[in-house]
């Protein structure tokens, strides 16, 4: 309880992500937190529930963070940078990243974070096959490609891919241009 009063007064009873004012509790953030304020954030149950992977993420909904990521608290630093690092497929995201500032010892706590979070799963194609740095994959579905003004159509093999931090995406190279795929509408090839 004390831990909950600390964070109530630190974020004026607002999420301490999105400023939202309702239904709100305590986060502590992984990989390790000893349950304290300074290891632990205030967030409301929209942010909870992306956070946790019981919603999908709601890219619109996390523009917050390119405010938050300026809090103060580095354990809302973290979760900013994070979540930031996720949605680093979206052009005002990676910007966002290249803009913040983290201390050393913040950064290294942000940074084992998302290992933690990519030793949780391997990264799977459309058919469940796990894919590994150097597969080569083909498109299922034609997809439009943000800021490159072109669609890399079903069937286009992308050879030789990277793999991210996140799951869910690979990099690999299409039409000569390096972009972030979401790994659903792969197949290894």
């Amino acid at each position: 309880m004390a831990t909950e009063n600390a964070l109530k007064n630190r974020s004026n009873s607002s999420c301490e992500l999105c400023t939202a004012s309702s239904n709100l509790s305590v986060y502590p953030v992984p990989p390790t937190s000893d349950l304290s304020a300074q290891q632990s954030i205030y967030l409301c149950q929209t942010c909870l529930a992306q956070i946790e992977g019981e919603q999908a993420l709601d890219i619109n909904h996390w523009r917050c963070l390119t405010d938050s990521m300026w809090n103060q608290e580095p354990a809302v630093q973290v979760m900013s940078y994070r979540l930031l690092h996720k949605l680093s497929s979206e052009s005002w995201a990676q910007d966002a990243l290249d803009m913040i500032y983290l201390e050393d010892d913040v950064r290294t706590w942000a940074e084992q974070g998302i290992a933690a979070e990519r030793s949780n799963g391997p990264t799977r194609d459309s058919n469940g096959a796990e894919l590994q740095d150097g597969d080569n994959v083909t498109l299922v579905k034609d997809l439009k490609v943000k800021g490159a003004n072109f669609t890399a159509k079903q069937g286009t093999m992308v050879r030789g891919i990277t793999l991210t931090d996140n799951p869910e995406h690979i990099e690999g190279k299409v039409n000569g241009t390096r972009i972030v795929l979401v790994s659903a509408y792969l197949k290894k090839a």
